[in-house]
């Protein structure tokens, strides 16, 4: 029967290839901010440069970019990423 059939997980070659994102943030008296470079799978990079309006630390910085690269991917419609 059709119905006692496991379905197979999806393989590689069906998913999406994966994005690319590197995140750099920092901070110092001035403030902080975070630069973003998301790459798609042709090689096709955007980058972005954020400036935080609340203090960091350098390590909050870092996060803060990571957390702001992912929001980004998501609003894109990126289902893969690296």
């Amino acid at each position: 029967m059709l119905g006692d059939v496991p379905q197979a997980a999806p393989t590689a070659a069906a998913q999406e290839e994966p994005w690319t994102l590197f995140t750099d943030g920092s901070s110092c008296v001035d403030g902080s901010g975070a630069g973003l470079i998301l790459t798609n799978p042709e090689g096709v990079e955007f980058t972005y440069a954020l400036r935080f309006q609340f203090a960091t630390s350098n390590n909050e910085a870092e996060y803060e970019a990571l957390v702001a690269g992912l929001w980004i991917a998501t609003q894109i419609g990126v289902k893969n990423i690296q």
